[in-house]
């Protein structure tokens, strides 16, 4: 595996007349990991990323891919696949005819055959894009990133609109284009998502890279959470860890020292014959990172 990054962006600048988009973004995308880059609407993230994919020309500032402009086309664009949020296909196409388009506007070597069995759409090869479902229409265009297997893709909202069953085949496939060595960049709104699956994730805000790092990371940046009930009142002895309760009469502990803090509260309960209902206690999630980041 080469040590040099398949992406390279440092200190890249996006403005739009007054508007910038992007603000000094730097970051790097190594071979083989999975890096998914979040932000809310606005974040900057499209924009970022429609650089390095060669569709926008920067404000200043350097992007590499595989150590060349993504400029070059020529040089580039082969080597890399994109799942758009909405390929937009003429309708009028079938689906078979759709993927030996992309095939040839490509330049990868792959046969319409293989890649519809890849996203599960074999039975649908003379069937009208206009006659697709929304999730078969996302199959389509998972094929456009995944056609002469890549070594670059970019899969933007890759699983909107499909069933529990089509996401998981999805993230299957994907698995396997990594173990054949690609690299994955992904944008999603399914945060659960990234958890299961980035190696690294990058959260924007206002154009800039406000955080990034792996799951434990960024989730360690929050205390992890205790919650409770307790039956009836309060036992004589009090808590042994502060505490905050809702109206609904659940109690709220945060804490860095989860083990520890876990242990005080089951020992307590234990002495005092309390039991704790509906007891929950775990890290922070990554959408709880996220909600974090819009309030700072």
């Amino acid at each position: 595996m080469s040590s040099t990054p398949v992406i390279d962006v440092e200190r890249l600048n996006l403005a739009y007349g007054d508007f910038h988009a992007v603000k000094d973004l730097s970051l790097q995308v190594r071979q083989g990991e999975l890096y998914a880059l979040l932000g809310t609407n606005g974040a900057g993230k499209t924009s970022a990323l429609e650089t390095i994919e060669g569709h926008r020309r920067a404000t200043s500032g350097t992007v590499r891919v595989f150590g060349q402009s993504p400029n070059d086309r020529n040089a580039v664009r082969p080597r890399m696949g994109i799942m758009l949020q909405e390929s937009g296909f003429s309708p009028d196409l079938t689906v078979r005819e759709s993927v030996r388009l992309i095939g040839k506007l490509t330049r990868r070597t792959d046969t319409v055959e293989r890649v519809l069995g890849v996203v599960n759409l074999t039975r649908k090869a003379d069937t009208k894009v206009a006659q697709l479902s929304g999730g078969e229409k996302r199959r389509l265009d998972f094929a456009t990133a995944v056609y002469g297997t890549p070594e670059l893709i970019f899969l933007d909202e890759p699983t909107t609109g499909l069933d529990i069953q089509s996401r998981d085949d999805l993230w299957k496939t994907v698995g396997k284009l990594r173990e054949d060595g690609a690299t994955i960049v992904l944008t999603t709104h399914y945060l659960e998502e990234a958890q299961q699956y980035a190696d690294r994730i990058g959260l924007m805000r206002q154009g800039t890279l406000h955080r990034e790092g792996t799951v434990s990371e960024l989730t360690r940046t929050l205390p992890s959470t205790i919650r409770f009930s307790l039956p009836g009142t309060l036992p004589e002895a009090p808590l042994p860890l502060q505490a905050a309760r809702d109206a609904e009469g659940t109690f709220l502990i945060e804490t860095f020292g989860l083990q520890k803090d876990l242990y005080t509260l089951l020992r307590w309960a234990q002495d005092h014959s309390v039991e704790l209902r509906d007891l929950q206690a775990g890290s922070t999630r990554l959408d709880d990172v996220f909600r974090a980041l819009g309030s700072e």
